[in-house]
């Protein structure tokens, strides 16, 4: 199968910050790709070199097995965007919204922009301003917007960012039947159990990729580590003190519950006698399984973001 997007050492510089830097990757259709990083790790400027708004500093590329640099303009009509921030105009009607961002492209019949419009629940809106949406159907109508030409890549920047669960739910079900329908999906996201959602993922850092695969096999790569949980209230002196244990690579709270990820070298049996010659009482360390948290927070030292 020949890939839908493939990139060899991608860079993107910015005066002397290196915003990405030499990404290599291969997406392939109907798959659903996964780009995680914390802030300013280079996601944005990923998809927007690969969607031909700003031109690579360096390395090669292709899209649909044009090449990037040399034919962007070929690219551009096979390909669906949706900004990160709501890129419509909040004084068009949302049916005008549609009608205008198809025109951009190639006709589109009236037909179809009537059935896009019913199947993502926006027919009820067609005359209403789109400044006047909710996030979610604003949401909506951008990925309406992108896919109405009929596009084989669509890139997604954090689609679903502000929605509420429901909503998110809905939309990842659209991804599906896209995916499902031969597309190929290009999606950075900051929530977790959306990233477990794709097909396959790479994780991000000042740049450089740090972690490529599907979810187990990122998983994986905690594979000389090990994550306990233990409950109870610790105090700041206790995981203070936890943080500087020799093994201790990670420590990440969750409401009474502490997750920490250890090295091998630090033997279960210290970690138990450390919690329990703490004066605060908390439970005994249970294995848990990785989670891409785990990963992604131990790699790069930061939250999702």
């Amino acid at each position: 199968m020949t890939a839908s997007i493939s990139t060899t050492s991608l860079t993107r510089r910015f005066g002397d910050v290196v915003a990405v830097d030499k990404l290599d990757l291969e997406l392939y259709p109907g798959q659903i790709f996964g780009l995680l990083g914390p802030n300013a790790a280079g996601k944005t400027t990923a998809i927007r070199m690969l969607a031909g708004i700003i031109r690579p500093t360096s390395g090669s590329a292709s899209v649909l097995g044009m090449d990037l640099f040399s034919e962007i303009d070929a690219i551009k009509p096979h390909i669906g965007y949706v900004a990160q921030y709501f890129g419509l105009y909040p004084e068009l009607t949302v049916s005008e919204n549609l009608a205008f961002y198809t025109s951009l492209y190639r006709s589109v019949p009236r037909a179809r922009q009537s059935a896009l419009l019913e199947q993502y629940n926006l027919a009820q809106f067609a005359d209403r301003y789109a400044g006047q949406l909710s996030g979610g159907y604003k949401r909506r109508l951008s990925i309406v917007c992108a896919i109405s030409h009929d596009p084989d890549v669509i890139f997604l920047d954090e689609p679903t960012a502000g929605i509420d669960p429901v909503t998110r739910k809905e939309l990842w079900d659209v991804f599906y039947d896209l995916a499902a329908a031969g597309k190929t999906l290009f999606v950075t996201t900051h929530y977790m159990e959306e990233a477990e959602r794709c097909h396959r993922l790479s994780f991000l850092s000042q740049g450089r990729r740090i972690a490529y695969g599907t979810a187990d096999e990122i998983k994986g790569m905690l594979g000389h580590m090990h994550v306990y949980t233990f409950t109870g209230d610790p105090d700041q002196g206790m995981l203070a003190a936890l943080a500087r244990l020799h093994g201790v690579r990670l420590i990440n709270r969750f409401g009474l519950t502490t997750r920490v990820v250890v090295d091998t070298d630090l033997p279960y049996e210290e970690l138990v006698k450390f919690l329990d010659d703490w004066p605060v009482a908390v439970g005994d360390p249970v294995e848990d399984p990785v989670s891409l948290e785990d990963v992604f927070m131990t790699m790069t030292g930061k939250t999702p973001v």
